[in-house]
């Protein structure tokens, strides 16, 4: 029976003096960016911004320098990517790619794999999405049915995947296929690189509440793929999914999807906030101190080298409840009703889109009874 791992951890000096530098190009890079647009934190997509970040060398950080990677530690990632959502920099253009993408191809990938796609993430040149959800199959990843046929060439793609975010303007996914016939619903399950442009493919893009077009449709319809397209090995796709949603599971984007919002609240209560409120923030303030500390625990176990999927499933499933209490406490506490009005103050426009985004928050990256299903088995309840 498995055990929690969240041990405490202070971040390294290196960590935190490299806090400053991502603030500072914060406030020079987004002094023009709308306060309103900072509500959409990770979703947000701006090509020249990712290339400012890559400029810095804050993609693919952690990687090998031998694949354009900094060899930056864990920890020192943890700091630049929260730093970039409490802001609410656009960084959805590489967000797949260099969080589990990207790792998924260092574990799993061939060297080929590895040297003609991995340089170009951390110039900011390649994205990525995840192909994984599938219609009528909600959130039971192993009831996957789209399938790939081996063939004399290669592969042959046929099926649909769905809620793909970001697929409209990926350059390549990371596709779950049924390549078996096996009858246990988890093997017979493969990985494929599959490059957008490739015939066959066809991106739709789904409109949401908010007027985003973020998630999408994709079909596949005879979608040809050469033989080196497979990542790792043939059936051993559903174990290399796990492992690529701890990387998803964990971070600071699990618990500072509001965090504008929080602080634009913050401004319009003032300096001196009465008792109710001031208990409240307070509150929200103690959640979030141990959001953070959950989330830098999996941090130090990815850099020892471990693969935190309980402790990242713990992580996903609080911070959900978290973030999704945010935009309600916000209305209890501050008599203005969201609003996309021009004319509206920030903090209206900043709750309009929260309110109609925050039911999202417990679906993406796994809904929260399988992530209590997955903490469960890990504790050996069921």
């Amino acid at each position: 029976m498995a055990t929690f791992r969240f041990d405490l951890h202070s971040l390294p000096p290196e960590a935190e003096s490299l806090r400053a530098e991502v603030r500072d190009f914060l406030a020079h890079a987004l002094r023009d960016f709308p306060a309103e647009k900072r509500a959409r934190t990770w979703f947000g997509h701006d090509e020249d911004f990712t290339r400012e970040v890559a400029g810095r060398g804050w993609i693919g950080m952690t990687w090998p320098q031998a694949y354009g990677g900094q060899e930056k530690s864990f920890l020192e990632r943890f700091v630049v990517l929260e730093e970039m959502l409490a802001a609410g920099a656009p960084v959805a253009a590489h967000w797949m790619a260099d969080r589990q993408s990207g790792p998924l191809l260092l574990r799993f990938g061939t060297e080929e794999q590895k040297q003609s796609i991995l340089p170009g993430i951390c110039r900011g040149e390649i994205y990525f999405c995840i192909g994984m959800s599938e219609p009528d199959s909600g959130s039971d990843l192993a009831s996957v049915r789209s399938r790939a046929e081996q063939t004399a060439s290669g592969w042959r793609l046929q099926g649909t995947k769905l809620w793909t975010s970001g697929a409209a303007t990926a350059h390549y996914m990371v596709g779950l296929f049924r390549s078996g016939r096996d009858t246990e619903r988890q093997a017979g399950l493969s990985q494929f690189l599959i490059p957008m442009a490739t015939p066959g493919i066809e991106v739709r893009p789904i409109r949401d509440l908010s007027g985003s077009e973020h998630f999408c449709e994709v079909h596949f319809n005879d979608v040809e793929l050469s033989p080196d397209a497979l990542i790792g090995e043939e059936g051993a796709g559903w174990a290399q999914a796990m492992a690529e949603l701890a990387y998803e599971r964990a971070g600071s984007e699990r618990y500072l999807s509001c965090h504008p919002l929080m602080e634009e609240l913050a401004r319009e209560l003032g300096p001196t906030p009465d008792p109710r409120a001031t208990v409240a923030m307070g509150r929200q303030i103690a959640w979030l101190s141990t959001m953070r500390t959950m989330s830098t625990s999996v941090a130090s176990l990815l850099a020892a080298g471990e693969n935190p999927e309980l402790e990242a499933a713990v992580v996903k499933d609080v911070g959900a409840v978290f973030e999704q209490d945010q935009p309600g406490i916000a209305q209890e506490l501050l008599p203005l009703p969201p609003s996309r009005s021009p004319e509206a103050r920030v903090y209206q426009k900043m709750l309009a889109h929260l309110v109609m985004n925050a039911p999202s928050f417990s679906l993406r990256g796994g809904t929260r009874e399988i992530l209590r299903g997955i903490i469960a088995r890990g504790l050996g309840l069921r």
